[in-house]
């Protein structure tokens, strides 16, 4: 079985959880997202300085946790999905420059042929 990266899932189209993965990347860089996370964390030291119950701790600690995976899956959606956007204009560019010169043979068109495999794609 073979996982695909999320952006060559379901063809031009952007899927629900592209959408949902966008929304969420524009609340985490948004300064109400940083507020949240500040109070998370003054919640967090302040669990410990008045030494709360170890349930209060926990849910702090816990909270902090779910937080950084979530952030952490969602950094590497977006780290996905600008690689994919730079690789498909690094394509088009690539492509240009070879039907521009489809007439010469020389040893820089062959390294361009070679280096984005036109011929495995037609």
């Amino acid at each position: 079985m073979k996982i695909q990266s999320p952006a060559d899932r379901g063809g031009p189209e952007r899927g629900r959880f592209e959408q949902l993965a966008e929304h969420a990347s524009n609340l985490t860089s948004s300064p109400l997202f940083f507020l949240i996370c500040l109070l998370l964390v003054a919640f967090f030291i302040t669990s410990h300085a008045v030494r709360l119950p170890l349930e209060w701790l926990l849910l702090a600690g816990d909270s902090m946790s779910a937080v950084t995976l979530l952030l952490l899956a969602l950094l590497k959606n977006s780290e996905m999905r600008a690689e994919h956007a730079i690789q498909r204009k690094l394509d088009a560019i690539a492509g240009a420059l070879m039907d521009m010169s489809k007439d010469k043979e020389g040893r820089a068109f062959k390294e361009l042929k070679d280096s984005i495999r036109m011929e495995e794609e037609t």
